[in-house]
């Protein structure tokens, strides 16, 4: 069966202690429990959960829906955003199937970040290693009044902004990317090998304003 692989990215540094740590873990559990009730969903999208703050950790292999097990998130220490990227490149270096000569690979992963864009350690070699991989979009949102959006618009034109880390912006982001992945899921057959725009995906809430897009 072909998967349509979704990979979330979250910066889990020190930044987002206290209520955005909470709103994250809410907007998951929200996420997850949608795409449980969708039947495309369930029939093609697995999930990966990576986050980072002194290390890079991805705490969800790759998982189908119905499997998911959220663990526990706990926001602390720095952010190795380059350490993220390389753990998400070998992570879909093993964990998404090819094409074969006998049957097709997986449909082209989804993936979502939230981050502010701050990172300590170098990122030159991880964000090459990055735009190596084929993703069908990309989609970064840059969280609280302290973000580098030159940084994120180096892995990504999509960039979408939340101007606090307030629980409610933090789980209208994550209720976007639900339904972001169950419209693609409900649609696989015609747009699952193809590259999408913010404009083929649901329409952005208005807590969340779009800085930069492809075109």
């Amino acid at each position: 069966m072909r998967r349509l692989p979704v990979y979330i990215v979250i910066d889990t540094s020190t930044s987002m202690r206290g209520e955005p740590i909470e709103a994250v873990k809410e907007g998951l559990s929200s996420l997850i429990e949608s795409l449980r009730h969708d039947p495309y969903a369930l029939e093609t999208v697995c999930l990966s959960i990576i986050t980072y703050h002194s290390k890079a950790e991805q705490i969800l292999p790759l998982t189908e829906v119905y499997k998911v097990i959220l663990p526990e998130l706990i926001a602390k220490g720095r952010s190795v955003f380059g350490e993220a990227l390389s753990l998400l490149c070998n992570r879909y270096d093993e964990e998404v199937h090819k094409n074969t000569a006998e049957q097709k690979g997986d449909w082209k992963p989804l993936m979502f970040l939230l981050a502010d864009g701050g990172s300590t350690g170098p990122l030159a070699k991880s964000i090459a290693e990055f735009k190596k991989r084929t993703f069908s979009v990309v989609v970064a949102c840059a969280a609280g009044s302290k973000v580098h959006s030159d940084v994120l618009q180096k892995i990504t034109k999509n960039i979408v902004y939340i101007s606090s880390n307030r629980t409610e912006d933090i789980k209208a982001y994550f209720k976007w990317i639900s339904n972001s992945i169950g419209a693609t899921s409900s649609k696989i057959d015609y747009c699952g090998d193809n590259d999408l725009s913010l404009e083929e995906l649901p329409p952005m809430p208005q807590e969340i304003m779009v800085l930069h897009k492809d075109r």
